[in-house]
Formats: C-alpha cells, sequence, structure tokens
C-alpha cells in the first residue's frame, strides 16, 4: 500500500489542501507526532508538556525567555505581545506596553484588558489553573490605557519576568462574558482565538489537531504553512512514522531508536541538554496514616543504607548507554543554579550492609532477604506503567536492593491511577519524574514543604526541612544571581545531605526531525517556540504536503 494511503483520511484532507502544481512553492506542513494530545487548547488550564506545546503554538506571551535561558532580569527576556516595558519608581509595578500591530486571530487588537482577563482565569479558583502557583509574587494587574497593561508585585524577586511571561493575554470580549467555572468546557476551549503565529484549524480530540499560520502575523509569516499534532500513543507507532515520512518531529527518541535512525537517512538528528530528571523517592510519612513518620523510612540511616546499594552509573549505562546522565541531585546541569561538586550516596554495597546492620535487620531468610523480629525488610515501589525507561529502573533497583537483603514490590499502575498514589502517600518509595525550566521557582512544588498554599504540590514523598524552605525563599526573592545561586545550592546540598531521594538519570534528549527542514538552534527546554522560523531546503526534495495551501 503507498505510504500515503496509510495515512489518517483527515490527515489526507490536510496534505491535500497542500497539493497543487510543483511550481507553486509553499513554506511547507510539519507533521509533529507526539505519544499524548494536549489536555486543553487555554494556556491557563494546560498541564502536560503537549499542553504548553499547543498553547503557545496559539497564543503568545507578553514576553518570552530567549536563548540564553537566563531567568534573571530582563536581558535574557524578549518582546512578544509586549513591545516594551517600563518599571515605575518604587521597582513593584511593571508597565507593559503592547505592540501596536498585535492582533487576536478574529482581527481584534489586543489590548490592556485581554492582560487583566488572562490573570483573572488564572486568579480565578473554579478554574483550577495550576500557573496560579507560579505568580504568587503578583498582587494584581491593571489598566493603565488602552495599550498598557502593569503588573502589581507584592515584593521585589528574582525573576519577576518569569511571572510576567505567565500571565498569558486572553481576548477579554471572548473571554469575560463565559460564566465562572465554565471555561474548561466553553465553546471557546473548543475553539480558541488566539493571538500567536498559528491558529487553530481543525481538531480531533485523541486523534490530531491541525494549525494554519498567520500570514499578517504582527511578528511576521512563520515559515511552515501548517502544522499538525498527530498522537501515537504507541511510541513505536509514533516513531514509525517519522522512519515512513508520514511524521516530521518526533522530539524525544528511547536509545533504541537513535541507533535505528541510522537506516533512515532522511531523518536527521539532533541532541540537547535535557531538562528531566527520574529519581526515586522516599516516603517520610506512614502509607497507612500519614499523620504520622514512616516506620523504616523515616530514619536517615535506612534512606542512606538503600541509597548505598543502588549502583546509578550501571543502571545508566543498561538503560541508556551514553544517552543520560547519573543526576546530582534535584536539578539538571542545564540549570543556572546547578551544582557539579554535590554528590549523593556512592555505590557501596558494604556501606549498605553495615547500616541495615546497625538497624537490626542482621537476620535472613532462604531467599537472603533480612528479617528483624520475624518481619521481613519488604518495601513497596510505586512505578508509571506508561514510562518504559522507569518501569526498567525499578527492576534493575529491585535486583540490585535484593543483593544487601531488601525486598522491593513492584506496584505499576497506569496514569491517573499513578497520579492518584503518589498524590495520596500510599506507597513506600515512587519512581517520579520532574521536568525543570531555566527558572527554579519549580522548586517550591518538588522540595518545599507543603506549608504555604501552592507549595509542595509535587513534594510525593512528604519531604519537609526548615532549611531549605528558608534558603529556595531567599533565593528566590534575592535580587542578585550570585545570591540566588547560593541560596539554590544550599537547598540542593541540604536535600542530598538528608538522603531524601536516590537519584537516578537525566536523559539527554534525542530528537527526529526531517532533514528537508532547515531549523535554528533547538532550544531544548521548549523546541517548538521557533518552528515559526523553520524553512524548507531548496536543495531537499519536497513532499506532496509542501506546496502552498489552496485553502485558508
Amino acid at each position: 500500500m503507498p505510504r500515503l494511503a496509510r495515512l489518517r483520511p483527515t490527515l489526507l484532507l490536510l496534505l491535500a489542501l497542500g497539493c497543487g502544481p510543483s511550481d507553486r512553492a509553499g513554506g511547507g506542513t510539519v507533521i509533529i507526532a507526539s505519544p499524548a494530545d494536549t489536555e486543553t487548547l487555554i494556556p491557563a488550564l494546560r498541564t502536560t508538556v503537549t499542553g504548553r506545546m499547543v498553547t503557545e503554538l496559539l497564543f503568545d506571551q507578553l514576553i518570552e525567555l530567549g536563548p540564553t535561558l537566563n531567568p534573571f532580569g530582563d536581558a535574557g527576556f524578549e518582546p512578544r505581545l509586549a513591545a516594551r516595558w517600563s518599571w515605575d519608581s518604587d521597582s513593584l509595578a511593571l508597565a507593559m506596553t503592547l505592540d501596536d500591530d498585535a492582533r487576536w486571530h478574529d482581527g481584534r487588537p489586543v489590548v490592556a484588558a485581554d492582560v487583566v482577563t488572562g490573570y483573572r482565569v488564572i486568579m480565578d479558583p473554579t478554574n483550577g489553573s495550576p500557573i496560579r502557583s507560579e505568580i504568587t509574587d503578583l498582587d494584581s494587574v491593571t489598566v493603565r490605557d488602552e495599550r498598557t497593561a502593569v503588573l502589581h508585585f507584592k515584593s521585589r524577586t528574582a525573576e519577576p519576568f518569569v511571572t510576567a511571561a505567565a500571565v498569558v493575554p486572553l481576548p477579554s470580549h471572548l473571554i469575560d462574558t463565559i460564566p465562572a467555572g465554565a471555561l474548561a468546557t466553553s465553546a471557546f476551549a473548543q475553539q480558541p482565538v488566539g493571538s500567536g503565529r498559528y491558529r487553530l484549524v481543525a481538531r480531533e480530540p485523541k486523534a490530531r489537531t491541525e494549525f494554519a499560520a498567520v500570514t499578517d502575523h504582527y511578528r511576521g509569516r512563520p515559515g511552515p504553512d501548517r502544522l499538525a499534532l498527530v498522537v501515537a500513543p504507541d511510541p513505536a507507532t509514533g516513531i514509525a512514522k517519522l522512519w515512513a515520512e508520514e511524521a516530521d518531529v518526533w522530539d524525544n527518541l528511547p536509545p533504541t531508536e537513535v541507533a535505528a535512525a541510522a537506516a533512515h537517512p532522511q531523518v536527521r538528528l539532533i541532541q540537547a541538554a535535557g531538562w528531566d530528571y527520574t529519581f526515586i523517592a522516599f516516603n517520610y510519612r506512614d502509607p497507612s496514616d500519614t499523620a504520622r513518620a514512616h516506620p523504616l523510612l523515616a530514619d536517615h540511616a535506612m534512606r542512606a543504607a538503600l541509597s548505598h546499594a543502588v549502583d546509578r552509573e550501571q543502571l545508566v549505562r543498561a538503560l541508556f548507554d551514553t544517552l543520560a546522565r547519573p543526576l546530582l541531585g534535584p536539578f539538571v546541569r542545564a540549570q543556572f543554579t546547578a551544582d557539579t561538586t554535590l554528590a549523593p550516596p556512592a555505590f557501596d554495597t558494604t556501606a549498605a550492609n553495615r547500616l541495615l546492620d546497625s538497624l537490626g535487620w542482621t537476620a535472613r531468610d532462604r531467599a537472603g532477604i533480612r528479617r528483624r523480629g520475624g518481619r521481613p525488610l519488604r518495601l513497596r515501589a510505586l512505578v508509571p506503567a506508561p514510562s518504559a525507561n522507569r518501569v526498567r529502573a525499578s527492576v534493575l533497583v529491585q535486583e540490585q536492593l535484593r543483593r544487601v537483603g531488601v525486598d522491593l514490590v513492584i506496584e505499576k499502575l497506569e496514569g491517573q491511577a499513578f497520579g492518584a498514589a503518589r498524590d495520596a502517600g500510599t506507597f513506600d518509595l515512587v519512581f517520579h519524574g520532574v521536568g525543570t525550566t531555566p527558572s527554579v521557582r519549580g522548586l517550591r512544588t518538588t522540595w518545599a514543604s507543603r506549608t504555604p498554599a501552592g507549595n509542595g504540590r509535587l513534594n510525593a514523598g512528604n519531604f519537609r526541612d526548615t532549611t531549605v524552605d528558608a534558603s529556595l525563599e531567599a533565593g528566590l526573592t534575592a535580587l542578585d544571581p550570585e545570591r540566588t545561586r547560593t541560596q539554590i545550592r544550599t537547598a540542593y546540598r541540604r536535600v542530598i545531605d538528608d538522603a531524601a531521594a536516590i537519584w537516578l538519570y537525566e536523559p539527554v534528549q534525542v530528537a527526529g526531525v526531517h532533514r528537508r527542514f532547515v531549523t535554528p538552534a533547538w532550544r531544548s527546554d521548549a523546541w517548538w517556540r521557533t518552528i515559526g522560523e523553520w524553512r524548507l531546503d531548496p536543495a531537499a526534495t519536497r513532499l506532496a504536503r509542501d506546496a502552498r495551501p489552496t485553502a485558508p
């Protein structure tokens, strides 16, 4: 069967729009294969990486973090909907002046009231916006004049422009009439009117989302004429589309597929620093009663023993070969605050056995599992079934812990069930993954104590340390980048010294992209932000879908 005939009929319709005479050159169609669909088309409601990608294609931010990835001050930020900005004399009010040419996809101008609406949607508790915890340093947003919105901060902070970038304007003329709590299910949520360089053309949930270039966009016409997000829940199927030229991008190839790329010369591999990390979090609380301390893991000696028992170097080689590095702590090496001098507990089975002996786990059963008071040293680990890497890692860790007499029981759960069990704390250990950003404010949700609202939301093990809390706040409110770095590194050191987790791996990201596209420098934190600058290589053979569309 011909390759194009195997595509979904709906996607064939999209490709047909790009077919025509060979002399009618176009900017091409980029088909993005993804293992997951977006959960929303509204920026304030997104919770996943795919949701972030789709909403950032449809909606422009006020400002955007540039390629330097420096989140401190404003030097690393570039204008988007806001053409310029200035601080009031007290450095607590940031005036954002909008670009005169910025328009919504329905042709209406972007005005200051739209910035207020974007802020209001985040802050309205009936919307349940996860962005709310990211803008706690904002007091309010007001209108100075039709083209100027003012962001009022509660105090001076290290990353005010990260906050400003999180407040994505929404069209007040369409949003303000939607009743409270109804935004997620509204007609606007199904057919949003955005401000980005691409507008929504068609959507079939869990299957595909199609976009068209906004040809008169205030930032200039983007390169590709069309984009299509095609959902392939089975990664093997999505990657096969890339090999067969039915897709143009798969943004995170597993090591086995990286090796397979050699057989597909039309695909170029792009390697970049990763922003995700995986670790095993210890539960400090009793799974059967979270009001009590964990009977085993609340003890630092037990956590240290388990950490010493895991050979992280061997695990990384087995899973990734050279496409990941052992994790150093609660950060990735690409972050400004990374401290590569820090070292987690080293692999040392002698130390692990000595600590377990000191805790009274000296007897062994026939299988070699330690016992104390007639009870086996058995722990239950929660693992997300959809993550092949974490499932494989759990089996390797299970084998390594058994060598020192620990029986690790693996419980694999699907997505929602895993999330519910993780958040409820009904586990001893959890194979956890965190997606970081250039900003360090995400540390509040992963390692701060669950005391202030919004803190510790992803702190699955219920880790608590007053020094960590204080260092995080001092770092996030410091006005000097070096002081921020010092304070955040203090927090890292405390988390590592407390043996709060077994630090597993930090993958290197390898994307596969069709060679007919010439791409700018790959943004490892958000590659799609430069997709408007992609261009077809004049020397490359074009595909049928690359001709200029005949339909708007």
